[in-house]
């Protein structure tokens, strides 16, 4: 059975709404993969928080847990989900581009087309 898109994306939505877990998917992205503490050093927050966000992002499927040396775990970036997240919003873009291009066109056509005016008329009871 095909995976659930629809429920993949909604949980890559969760995890990139907060600020917090988009810096963290930003640093292991530009710096490869880290511990908690490592990212808890480079980020404005604790490693205790890096580590519930993790928790979060690893449910979502966008990073992977490793064990490291010393028992210390180091997450790694897994892009699968984010994949699907961008399939699920190509094709809601391609449902919306028709309809907004006929409005569009519907649009300029209105801009384009002089409005047909009747002649004004005259006060009633007084005579051309």
């Amino acid at each position: 059975m095909p995976p659930d898109i629809e429920a993949i994306a909604e949980q890559v939505f969760v995890a990139l709404a907060d600020p917090t877990r988009r810096a963290i998917l930003a640093a292991l992205a530009s710096g490869g993969p880290a511990t908690a503490t490592d990212l808890g050093g480079r980020l404005p927050v604790t490693r205790q928080a890096v580590a519930k966000h993790m928790a979060l992002l690893a449910e979502a499927g966008l990073v992977t847990a490793e064990p490291g040396e010393r028992r210390r775990v180091r997450y790694r970036l897994h892009s699968a989900p984010m994949q699907v997240a961008q399939q699920f919003l190509a094709a809601l873009a391609r449902d919306w581009d028709s309809p907004l291009d006929a409005l569009k066109d519907h649009l300029d056509w209105t801009v384009r087309t002089p409005i047909a005016t009747s002649p004004t008329k005259r006060n009633e009871g007084q005579t051309p």
